[in-house]
């Protein structure tokens, strides 16, 4: 054999040096040419666990390329150079979120530890040693293992099928014998499962199933132990040295099943990359099997069974599994822990069980609400529990619990940390949500509050940031009059050089602030509002969402009597008209444009416009029984006034109410005629009634009922 040396790199992400050569094997004839010539590439990785800042880099350089063959003494510069380079480079950041999430690589436990150094060449003696005792079963699985942890012997087993049979014999076999023969078997096929390319061989030995039928055997056991420890109280002083025996043997059984529990369940989760299998594992019921693991305390256990609940709940019909588990509260018990790879992995589990309404309801009934909030100073999970409290602060029954935590306080702090920056859409629409409760609202305006965050939304014409206001407006009682200083700001930026978006949410903030103390005339005259407000009633000449708060903010106006005049008579209610022709279909417009109809009747000054110079009074009768509610109530209401200041209107109103109400009757009339008839219609009339007599006896009473409507 001939090894000749290669490339010397920097391994990607560890510190690390990796040393290519290439071994070329060949066999020779009797005559001692070469009959058979083999080439094959292979890898050295040199770690370097004591590399750090202060590390002197050429001395380092040296030791290297004296202790490894492969590297020829005239590298040592290149060497010294790449040591340089890994001593500088920094981790990326997302590389490191990225490794916090995978479950930390299976390490090796208690038993594996063996006097010889494991030879691929001796593989066949391995396999022997298979055939015999349970102790020897474990001496010739635990040296096969120490062969597959290195990956470069994987192949070269894989074309074993004795090897790999034999294995797959023992462990279904024996797996119940012996939990150290099950653990070293299962970690022998995991090696496997870690590549994609040989997950076929795991399927072709069932080794999955078997995996699931050991864990859930072993989680009987576990309920086992737990009851026999029970029966043996430690309050009785005559059993108290049983149980202090009997628990040292628990813990130690425990250790050795936690074992064989963490590396089956790391093998399904790499097997469950295919989600055919995922979908065989739910079949054979492998949520339920996770979630009663939560109960363990092993936090290297709990790691990987969270990890592996997190990427089935994805899915909904395991998320409704996990669901009538209890798996929420299971998790509480997690929520904060001093594991950071747990804690993570469990809010990220919780941030996909927050999706579903009941389950964020369970997560507040459990007490996860103050546990997150306290959790938001943490930069490493502010992100992810920010994601988890908005998905909580949509449910309005949940956003008035935010209140008895100190999370309001903290977010305004972030918000106002920001400088020049945009705010992150996570933190604004959380705050936007839990500004929607008169509570919170009252927390977010403590000292300047609302000083503070309408100086930031007038300065950097932050749409969000004006929305987060307008739902602090929407509020009745003290906190609208907060705003009364404001008003001048808000109705400034009203104009069409603007940003639509933020004009919008300063639109629908004035529009909320129905006081009395507010003199809207003034403002419309002072910041000249009337025409911007009149041209944006037209159908097409602003996105709806706009016309619609212009609709609204005139509603508004047309409270103060000065100002219903003042749009009357600049010709708004034609415009209102027209607007009302194009948008019927859609109910809020509808609603608002009634609504201001309602408003203008209401002030002596407009009535007579609206009930004598438009045709308003025609399209609100038109609308009296429109089937959504709330334009219905609006109708009435304003026709009610009308019909009492207008003779002629009052006539006609009542006359369609009429109309209305005993067309209903006849309809009904009608309706239990033709049930009555019906028997008859199929020939079953008993006394043989012709069906001419039967039409012309209903035909009389519709006409007569007609004649009474048309008398009426």
């Amino acid at each position: 054999n001939a090894v000749k040396p290669g490339n010397i790199d920097v391994h990607p992400t560890e510190k690390a040096l990796v040393v290519h050569y290439e071994v070329e094997a060949s066999i020779r004839g009797e005559r001692g040419d070469a009959v058979h010539e083999e080439r094959k590439e292979c890898q050295k990785i040199i770690r370097l666990k004591s590399l750090n800042a202060s590390t002197d880099v050429a001395l380092l350089a040296r030791k290297v390329v004296e202790e490894c063959k492969l590297i020829h003494p005239s590298k040592v510069a290149e060497v010294e150079h790449l040591l340089f380079y890994l001593q500088n480079r920094k981790k990326p950041a997302d590389k490191e979120e990225k490794k916090l999430m995978k479950p930390r690589e299976l390490t090796p436990f208690e038993g594996m530890e063996i006097d010889e150094e494991a030879n691929i060449n001796k593989i066949d003696e391995y396999v022997e040693l298979l055939y015999e005792n349970i102790p020897e079963k474990i001496r010739g699985s635990t040296l096969i293992l120490h062969l597959a942890r290195n990956p470069d012997n994987l192949e070269e087993l894989l074309r074993n099928e004795t090897a790999l049979g034999a294995l797959a014999r023992v462990l279904r076999e024996d797996w119940k014998q012996s939990v150290e023969l099950a653990t070293t078997i299962v970690y022998v096929f995991f090696c496997f499962s870690s590549f994609s390319q040989f997950h076929g061989l795991i399927t072709h030995y069932k080794i999955g199933a078997l995996c699931m039928n050991i864990i859930e055997h072993e989680l009987k056991r576990y309920d086992l132990w737990q009851d026999e420890l029970d029966k043996k109280n430690p309050d009785n002083l005559a059993l108290r040295k049983d149980h202090e025996k009997a628990y040292k043997k628990y813990q130690s059984l425990l250790v050795k099943q936690e074992q064989l529990l963490r590396v089956a369940l790391y093998l399904l989760l790499n097997l469950a990359e295919d989600t055919r299998t995922e979908l065989k594992m739910r079949n054979k019921n492998i949520v339920h099997l996770l979630v009663k693991t939560l109960d363990r305390d092993s936090e290297e256990l709990l790691v990987l069974v969270v990890s592996f609940l997190k990427k089935l709940s994805i899915f909904l019909e395991n998320k409704n599994d996990m669901a009538e588990l209890d798996t929420v509260e299971k998790l509480a018990r997690l929520v904060p822990c001093e594991h950071e790879d747990l804690l993570n992995v469990a809010l990220r589990l919780l941030l996909n069980l927050s999706f579903d309404t009941g389950l964020r309801s369970k997560m507040v009934q459990v007490g996860l609400l103050p546990k997150l909030t306290a959790l938001l100073g943490s930069e490493s999970h502010k992100q992810i529990v920010m994601c988890i409290l908005y998905h909580i602060s949509i449910d309005d029954r949940s956003k008035s619990m935010f209140a008895y935590t100190d999370c309001i306080p903290q977010l305004m702090k972030m918000v106002f940390e920001h400088g020049e920056e945009r705010i992150d859409s996570e933190l604004i629409s959380f705050c936007i949500n839990l500004a929607a409760n008169k509570r919170n609202a009252h927390i977010i305006c403590e000292g300047n509050g609302l000083k503070m965050l309408m100086k930031r939304a007038l300065k950097f014409k932050d749409p969000l940031l004006m929305k987060m206001i307008r739902n602090i407006s929407q509020h009745d009682g003290p906190l609208k009059q907060l705003f009364l200083d404001y008003v001048g700001d808000l109705a400034a930026q009203i104009g069409p050089d603007e940003d639509e978006e933020f004009v919008i949410e300063c639109l629908g903030t004035l529009a909320n602030l129905t006081i009395p103390d507010l003199d809207w005339e003034l403002l419309l005259r002072e910041y000249n509002l009337v025409p911007y407000l009149k041209d944006h009633l037209k159908p097409g000449s602003a996105e709806d969402d706009l016309i619609l708060e212009v609709v609204i903010m005139i509603g508004t106006v047309s409270m103060d009597d000065s100002c219903a005049v003042m749009l009357a008579k600049s010709g708004i209610i034609p415009a209102l008209i027209e607007l009302l022709n194009a948008q019927q279909e859609d109910d809020e417009f509808v609603c608002q444009i009634v609504y201001v109809f309602y408003q203008m009747v209401f002030h002596q000054a407009t009535r007579d416009v609206i009930i004598k110079d438009t045709q308003a009074p025609a399209y609100l009768i038109d609308l009296m029984h429109d089937k959504n509610t709330e334009i219905r109530k609006v109708c009435d209401n304003t026709l009610d006034i009308i019909a009492e200041y207008d003779e002629e209107w009052g006539r006609k109103i009542q006359s369609e109410k009429f109309r209305w109400h005993n067309s209903q009757w006849l309809e009904m009339v009608e309706s239990r005629q033709m049930d009555e008839a019906e028997p008859y219609l199929y020939g079953d009339d008993p006394d043989g009634l012709e069906q001419a007599d039967l039409f012309y006896s209903t035909g009389k009473s519709r006409i007569s009922n007609l004649s009474l409507n048309c008398f009426l």
